[in-house]
């Protein structure tokens, strides 16, 4: 017993003692922030990697290592993490890893904005291509044809030359990566000086970096990481809710959730609780959007298309405002965003559900709009001209007299005799009068 708490108070001890040495560590400076870029560079993306600089700024960390596996992302969001880069004064390190990782399209301008560039092995960079020019699929890009087409690629080979001349990387390979989508693995680009080192795991990255030298904004520093403390920086509650959001398809699912709950609550005044979803669905729609490449004509479309729903309801056009309607909001769903990012277009397989349904809820309307005008009438003027009463009474000479139909008494009118008990049959009406005259006893309705 006594040695089972003689072993656990010494497990307390090593534990304190090393968190007490890690904080020291870390209040001295001798700590690096660890920020996790995996997935696509999207705006949530660039917040948490800003907000990770910063916070390692103010925390005096004395290096940033962006550990990356991303397949590419937006330009914007790229161009904002590597102003964050340049701007700071704290040491940035990327990191491709683990293996089978890779820092492809806007991982790659990443890698050559940072200080420090490193690689796992078994870890790929390259195919920095702009998408608009790569030919969807394909492996090889398409040529630019168009001014537009030339003036994106030019702009991506300055920028990545001018970041590669920044670092004193290779220059002529990052033209190459753009130009013809050149990739390479992690010992290729280490011998071609696109990268300055490959580590196998964290450890060895510190061990790797003990001793160098860098230049930042706030000038040269040499780097200590022996006995560095790794802290891990995560994304928080607020950046996974902009990384939900800010997807394509739920930005879309938002926008529609928001117009159709404020429709509701119009058709329904004081429902209160559509109109408070949907007008906070809309209002994160509309940030979203904000954040996102979108393309404000297929947004435009959408609306319209939802616009001629609305009035169908209000103008017998004869499903003519429905169907241009379902076709304005498929091309608004087609052209929403204005990218051809994998991952920043909103679902093919929820536009055509949606569409599907719209089609089918407009082709039944239609279908039980044909239907009722083939029924016959039940109700008003139309319907009586097609009934048969029973007389009260003898009518008077005149030809007045007082019929029941469908329970109700009549005042009626006929040219030819009307005894009491006679069927008689509605051939017209004047105002509150029945036109009536004797009608055949086996071809009548039950009164």
């Amino acid at each position: 017993m006594l040695r089972t708490l003689g072993i656990g108070f010494l497990a307390l001890a090593a534990v304190v003692l090393n968190t007490g040495v890690a904080q020291a560590a870390a209040n001295t400076g001798n700590a690096a922030l660890l920020l996790h870029v995996d997935g696509a560079i999207s705006p949530a993306m660039a917040d948490y990697v800003v907000r990770g600089i910063e916070v390692a700024e103010q925390q005096h960390d004395q290096l940033v290592i962006l550990e990356m596996d991303t397949p590419g992302g937006l330009d914007s969001s790229m161009r904002s993490i590597i102003k964050a880069i340049l701007a700071s004064p704290v040491p940035v390190v990327t990191y491709a890893a683990p293996s089978g990782s890779r820092a492809a399209s806007a991982g790659t301008y990443i890698l050559y904005a940072s200080h420090v560039a490193a690689m796992a092995p078994a870890t790929n960079l390259g195919a920095a291509t702009p998408v608009q020019l790569a030919g969807g699929s394909s492996s090889t890009p398409a040529k630019p044809e168009t001014a537009e087409q030339r003036k994106i690629l030019n702009d991506a080979l300055a920028y990545i030359r001018a970041l590669a001349l920044k670092r004193g990387r290779n220059a002529d390979w990052a033209a190459q990566a753009v130009r013809n989508a050149a990739s390479l693995t992690a010992e290729e680009a280490l011998k071609q000086h696109v990268i300055d080192l490959v580590a196998a795991n964290l450890p060895d990255l510190l061990a790797q970096l003990n001793g160098r030298t860098v230049s930042t904004e706030a000038g040269s520093v040499t780097l200590h990481t022996t006995g560095m403390v790794l802290r891990d920086y995560p994304r928080g509650a607020r950046i996974k809710f902009l990384e939900v959001i800010t997807d394509p398809t739920v930005a879309y699912l938002l926008l529609l959730l928001g117009i159709f709950g404020l429709m509701f609550e119009g058709y329904n005044p004081g429902g209160v609780l559509p109109g408070v979803v949907g007008a906070i669905a809309l209002l994160l729609a509309l940030y979203a959007f904000h954040v996102l490449p979108v393309n404000f004509a297929g947004l435009a479309l959408i609306v319209l298309g939802i616009i001629l729903f609305v009035t169908e309801t209000f103008v017998h056009a004869y499903g003519t405002l429905s169907i241009g309607g379902l076709a304005a909001f498929v091309f608004g769903s087609i052209i929403l965003m204005n990218t051809d990012v994998p991952g920043f277009q909103v679902s093919r397989g929820l536009i055509g559900g949606i569409s599907v349904a719209a089609a089918l809820i407009i082709a039944g309307t239609l279908w039980l709009t044909l239907q009722s005008r083939r029924r016959p009438v039940v109700t008003g003027a139309e319907e009586l001209q097609k009934s048969t009463g029973e007389a009260l009474a003898d009518f008077s000479p005149a030809g007045d007299g007082s019929i029941r139909l469908h329970g109700e008494i009549w005042h009626a009118h006929s040219a030819q005799p009307v005894r009491a008990g006679d069927r008689v049959k509605v051939v017209g009406r004047e105002g509150l009068k029945l036109l009536v005259a004797p009608a055949d006893q086996t071809n009548h309705k039950e009164i």
